[in-house]
């Protein structure tokens, strides 16, 4: 089953394809979405990764959070549920 995966702190310059690239390390990637606001299209700074097995998202949190991407140490969590 899917998990997605929260990253926060990215630097601006940081594209969906760095992120789907970064993660791809830890295992299938199935999305990556850097959000970015609606009215600039400037990042705000986050976003999200969705990968294929529960097991990469876990290895992805294990070895990627924390580590520079672009210039800015991202942080990684699993993504709550929206409500």
């Amino acid at each position: 089953m899917p998990t997605k995966l929260y990253v926060g702190n990215l630097a601006y310059a940081v594209t969906q394809d760095d992120l789907a690239e970064l993660f791809a390390q830890a295992g299938k990637v199935e999305s990556a979405v850097v959000v970015s606001d609606k009215f600039s299209g400037q990042s705000r700074g986050f976003g999200f990764v969705e990968m294929a097995e529960a097991a990469d998202a876990a290895t992805a949190i294990q070895t990627l959070n924390d580590t520079d991407l672009k210039g800015r140490r991202i942080k990684i969590d699993e993504a709550r549920a929206s409500t």
